[in-house]
C-alpha cells in the first residue's frame, strides 16, 4: 500500500487521520483534567480555559495545545504600572499569563494525561494562545465598518442589476 502521493507538486498534505484522532483524544482528556483537578498555579486560579485544538506531530510524541482563557478577549491583556507608566504588567487572566501557568504545570498535566489516555507514548505538551478568536473579532469589526458596509451594498446592488 502506498503511503505517499506520487504527485510531488501537490504541496504539503494536512494531518493524517491518526493525528487528528490522537489530537482529539488528548484535547478531551486535558479538558477533563482541567475541569476536575484543583490546579495550584495562581495564574489559573478561578480562570476557565478553553482548549480549542490540539495538533499532534507525525510521530504522536509532541502535542501543541491551543488555549483561550474564557472572556480573555474582553479583558485588557496588558496595563501600565501606576508607579512607572513606561513599564507594563501582564494582567492576571490574560492569555499570556494563562499560557505561562499551563506551561509551568506541563509535567503535572502530562502525568495525569498518561493515566487517562491509552497511547504508547504520552506526548510532550506545548501550550500556545489561540489567535483565531482574535481574528474572528477583528473580522467582525471590519465588516461593521461603514465603509465596508457601503461596498457590500454596492456589490449586492450590482448583482441584483445583473439578475434583473
Amino acid at each position: 500500500m502506498k503511503r505517499h502521493s506520487e504527485n510531488k507538486k501537490s504541496g504539503p498534505v494536512g494531518p493524517s487521520q491518526r493525528q487528528l484522532r490522537a489530537g482529539e483524544l488528548i484535547r478531551h482528556a486535558l479538558v477533563d483534567i482541567l475541569r476536575e483537578e484543583d490546579l495550584v498555579d495562581p495564574a489559573l486560579a478561578g480562570i476557565s480555559v478553553t482548549i480549542s485544538e490540539v495538533r499532534m506531530s507525525a510521530d504522536l510524541k509532541h502535542a501543541i495545545c491551543f488555549v483561550e482563557p474564557l472572556g480573555a478577549s474582553i479583558a485588557p491583556q496588558v496595563e501600565r504600572e501606576p508607579s512607572s507608566p513606561s513599564r507594563t504588567v501582564v494582567v492576571p487572566g490574560s492569555p499570556a499569563e494563562v499560557v505561562a501557568g499551563l506551561t509551568r504545570l506541563t509535567k503535572f498535566l502530562r502525568g495525569k494525561l498518561a493515566k487517562t489516555i491509552d497511547m504508547k507514548f504520552t506526548p510532550e505538551l506545548k501550550f500556545l494562545h489561540d489567535e483565531t478568536f482574535n481574528s474572528a473579532t477583528y473580522m467582525d469589526r471590519l465588516f461593521e465598518d461603514p465603509r465596508v458596509q457601503q461596498d457590500v451594498r454596492r456589490l449586492s446592488d450590482v448583482a441584483e442589476d445583473e439578475e434583473g
